[in-house]
């Protein structure tokens, strides 16, 4: 993308381009794991825990072939791959790794706005690195990541963060896909609703039942229909269908949440063993809430039921909680009605939100939650 292009569909004609790049690592942990140990390479590898109770957090593209992904439980895993190999993750590892990613990232932008460990939005608008045009640091910097971790990414250049973010995953791995002003509108209409970033499974079947498949379906109709159908966010399907977003590159994001959840190697079926369970969860992550100065007023609680059925309850309190008491008092309220349970919980969890000086018209643009998980 080069100084002076047209501008997007939606743009202010006043307003330069913007030139914004998604950097995302191939299958982060698993391509650690099997640079760290070359037995693995080329093998289906799926980083998480082995037991009956362990979930995959991620999995090598060797193992994705067989349909392994991310959150699948590892009996099933293991049923679909049957040569998988289990890793304990060592996440010390890779954040000492994502660290050494941002530092590069500093050198061609500004603005730079991590997502998770493993990928993050830069705004290259302003030429920091002087290397010409935003394809051309794109280039630069997974040449660099390669030569530093030995590990590889693949980046998407566009006008926007929606479009970006689509256009990283469309040649993974170890791809670069470019989408330039004017294009972002045929682009996203070819995608299927399911790749949209911030459309999950539940919206994608309910629009599915609708009839929208894919991008041109969505953007076939109009909003009167869209907002009968899917009230505030119609404005917002609008744009994405027809390639526009307006959001920035934030470096930086205010936090929004943070957690922790454990999944247990036996479910838990008493009302002791489930309390029991909670005052853990609830002590960690009021540790991690203390070292940040958090102050939160909404808690969640997450169980996950031994069938897998999943389900969250919230609260929000008058004033910030000050201390671990109160957030295993909140907790607690959240969890009595739920008890007795006839089933066994096999995972709970602990969320802390609504902090201190938050603005209410930055909850459209949450970030996700610093969840900690309690294997």
């Amino acid at each position: 993308m080069q100084d002076g292009e047209d501008q997007p569909p939606g743009g202010d004609a006043a307003a330069p381009v913007r030139k914004i790049i998604h950097v995302d690592m191939d299958a982060f942990y698993a391509s650690v794991e099997q640079r760290d140990d070359p037995s693995l390479r080329g093998k289906p590898v799926a980083v998480g825990g082995s037991s009956r109770r362990g979930v995959v957090a991620a999995a090598s593209y060797e193992a994705r072939k067989f349909g392994v992904r991310s959150a699948m439980p590892s009996i099933t895993a293991k049923r679909q791959c049957p040569d998988l190999i289990f890793v304990p993750p060592r996440f010390e590892v890779y954040r000492d790794i994502s660290h050494q990613i941002r530092a590069i990232f500093r050198d061609y932008a500004d603005e730079v706005e991590p997502l998770s460990l493993d990928e993050a939005y830069l705004d290259v608008s302003r030429d920091k690195g002087g290397i010409g045009s935003a394809t051309a640091t794109a280039k630069l910097i997974r040449r660099r990541i390669r030569e530093q971790t030995g590990l590889t990414a693949s980046a998407g250049v566009s006008y926007n963060k929606f479009i970006a973010k689509l256009a990283s995953d469309q040649n993974k791995p170890d791809g670069l896909t470019v989408i330039r002003p004017g294009e972002g509108a045929a682009f996203v209409q070819t995608l299927s609703i399911r790749r949209f970033h911030g459309i999950g499974p539940v919206t994608a079947a309910k629009m599915e039942g609708l009839g929208v498949f894919s991008g041109a379906d969505l953007a076939a109709k109009d909003m009167p229909w869209l907002a009968d159908h899917f009230g505030n966010s119609a404005e917002w399907l609008h744009n994405l269908a027809r390639g526009i977003d307006h959001r920035r590159v934030k470096s930086n994001r205010p936090l929004k949440s943070l957690g922790g959840e454990r999944t247990f190697f036996n479910d838990l079926i008493t009302d002791a063993e489930i309390r029991e369970a909670l005052a853990h969860v609830c002590t960690v992550v009021w540790d991690r809430a203390a070292k940040k100065g958090a102050r939160g007023r909404t808690v969640t609680l997450k169980l996950r039921y031994a069938d897998f059925q999943t389900i969250t309850r919230a609260r929000t309190v008058p004033a910030p909680i000050v201390d671990g008491a109160a957030l295993l008092a909140a907790g607690e309220a959240i969890l009595a009605p739920l008890l007795p349970t006839e089933k066994g919980v096999r995972l709970l969890g602990i969320t802390l939100s609504k902090f201190e000086g938050e603005e209410d018209e930055e909850a459209a643009e949450a970030a996700p939650a610093d969840l900690l998980s309690l294997l």
